[in-house]
């Protein structure tokens, strides 16, 4: 018996990928039956500008583009990219900031569904317009001036890879290195070679060695805000709330007041 429209979870597709962008021609190859393409450089962030390469959407802006790929207030939402879950994570925590809690990412994205044995359906589908209404808060967020505080009061991690905290490469942003005081922590440690996130136990022990424990409090950033998501939702699997520095790396160098570590 297959299951009614209003108990089947919206679909989101937000394959994506940093140096080439939204990848809506493999979506439209093939993707999860039912699925609606989600451009997180459009729908996903505002322009780019003060606020860093990929500042947060208005609550007017998000609720819109939601809204058209139908999302609605008492559905749950499951958000894939192609493998890793970088840019679903992005959606998955704006989801939730503006008030989705019924929203889960598919771990290993769609290589698992092909994985498997599910099919494909290419193509555009017809979607309802949905009923989603944002409000803002549904999830810790902090500024630059909060993310420095936290950096010597708690934890604050870099969800980078390592050469670009140390400052030996910057291929994307125009200043090298990391806020003095935040501890490396790369996303891509958080899931296997499938994509997948690892076991919670897992993860909880990596956090561990970084001195994470429990009341200690957690700020995350990266170079835009996008794979800081994704090391939020791995800390939520280990049962670390954590809160989310938006601007990130791209935003923090716009003020030439605020200081550079490098190494470390």
């Amino acid at each position: 018996m297959l299951a009614s429209r209003e108990s089947r979870p919206t679909l989101l597709d937000v394959r994506w990928q940093l140096a080439t962008g939204a990848e809506r021609d493999a979506y439209l190859e093939g993707h999860v039956p039912g699925a609606a393409f989600i451009d997180l450089d459009q729908q996903l962030s505002a322009p780019a500008g003060a606020g860093g390469r990929h500042p947060l959407p208005s609550a007017e802006a998000f609720c819109a583009a939601m809204r058209s790929a139908g999302v609605t207030n008492d559905r749950a939402v499951v958000v894939y990219d192609a493998v890793s879950a970088i840019a679903a994570a992005r959606a998955w925590w704006l989801l939730r900031y503006f008030g989705h809690q019924r929203t889960a990412v598919l771990d290993g994205g769609l290589g698992a569904w092909i994985a498997a044995g599910y099919e494909l359906e290419a193509g555009i589908p017809m979607t309802e317009r949905g009923d989603f209404i944002a409000r803002p808060g549904g999830m810790p967020l902090i500024d630059a001036d909060r993310a420095a505080e936290l950096a010597t009061t708690g934890i604050l991690l870099d969800a980078r890879a390592p050469e670009r905290y140390r400052g030996l490469i910057e291929p994307v942003d125009p200043v090298a290195g990391h806020i003095p005081g935040a501890r490396n922590l790369p996303t891509t440690d958080n899931v296997d070679r499938s994509g997948r996130f690892l076991d919670p136990d897992k993860l909880r022990a990596a956090f561990e060695q970084l001195g994470i424990a429990g009341g200690i409090e957690l700020g995350v950033y990266c170079g835009s805000g996008v794979t800081a998501a994704h090391e939020v939702l791995a800390l939520a699997l280990a049962s670390y709330p954590a809160a989310l520095y938006a601007g990130s790396w791209s935003e923090w160098i716009t003020d030439p007041r605020r200081p550079v570590a490098t190494h470390g």
